[in-house]
């Protein structure tokens, strides 16, 4: 492949991600009104799309305060990362063959490596804020973080055991007979689980319940810096969906009538509309309850999972 053809598809891809995380506003607001048997948006165009539009622009405009008593450079420079690393891991979804920013060897690792990272804008931004709300919601952000990371990388183990490779196109190719989802349903579950935690999505937005911490993190920022935040988490969800499908959907792998971009495209927004049905229907759970779950539910199914997974490879190997 060229540098002309990496350079317009790393366009491509900054390009699509940035208009689905912004079109996420309107989806999301449209798919809660039909689930809650609701109107919605609707007076801002037609079905209410500008409403996008209408937000952008009110970010744009809307006074950038800093609070006197916030470590300003920290608390300007803490909702860039979190869009910096989703935007990092997204360099490794292969979304069809040879349509793949950087086909690394070790893709998973590197998404792992750059969804942790994540944790760092929560805290810092909780931090730097000199509230004592919104650093309480970065210290739950933190250990909720850093908690379900642990599931997450574990529950991919699996998949890395039935491919025995890292690299992101290969785990794609090895489900051409059968996909992932039927061979790894425990390890899928996990991962869908941490998924929601990374995200910090209801149910699991305990960082930011408004309830107990006014907006938690965040609670300080304005503008476009809490636009960032924002736009991180639609991002996010777009990034877990996606690596859902790469990782135990089959990828782009579909039947012929559609090209495999169309495929890829269809299986991950379904996993977005997974997301957003959550947010409709559950509701938020304690915080200990969420982090005693983790280390006493999830963490013996997936090891247990790993053990059935690896005695499986070796008898099929041996045999």
């Amino acid at each position: 492949m060229t540098v002309m053809q990496h350079i317009w598809i790393v366009l491509g891809v900054l390009f699509v991600l940035l208009n689905i995380a912004a079109g996420l506003i309107w989806v999301e607001r449209r798919l809660l009104a039909l689930w809650q048997d609701r109107l919605g948006p609707n007076r801002a165009g037609p079905l209410g799309i500008l409403i996008v539009l209408a937000d952008t622009l009110k970010l744009f405009f809307k006074e950038d305060w800093i609070p006197p008593f916030a470590e300003k450079r920290i608390f300007i420079f803490a909702p860039a990362i979190v869009v910096a690393s989703v935007l990092l891991s997204f360099v490794i979804i292969p979304f069809a063959p040879h349509i793949v920013v950087a086909d690394l060897n070790i893709g998973l690792l590197f998404f792992l490596a750059m969804s942790s990272l994540g944790v760092y804008s929560i805290v810092l931004g909780g931090w730097a804020s000199n509230n004592k709300y919104a650093l309480l919601g970065a210290l739950r952000g933190a250990s909720q973080m850093i908690a379900y990371e642990v599931f997450m990388g574990l529950s991919l183990m699996g998949v890395v055991m039935l491919t025995g490779s890292f690299n992101m196109g290969a785990i794609v190719e090895a489900q051409k007979d059968l996909w992932f989802i039927v061979t790894q349903p425990v390890g899928f579950l996990v991962f869908f689980i941490a998924g929601i935690a990374e995200t910090h999505r209801l149910p699991f937005d305990i960082p930011e319940a408004e309830s107990e911490l006014i907006a938690g993190y965040h609670a300080e920022y304005s503008g476009m810096k809490f636009g960032m935040f924002f736009i991180g988490e639609y991002l996010g969800i777009t990034l877990i969906s996606a690596m859902m499908v790469a990782l135990f959907f089959g990828g782009w792998l579909g039947p012929s009538f559609l090209p495999p971009l169309a495929w890829f495209a269809l299986k991950t927004f379904f996993f977005i509309g997974i997301f957003i049905l959550l947010r409709a229907s559950l509701p938020r759970p304690r915080y200990d309850q969420l982090i005693e779950y983790g280390w006493k539910i999830l963490l013996p199914v997936v090891l247990a999972n790993l053990m059935i997974t690896g005695a499986v490879a070796l008898w099929m190997r041996g045999s």
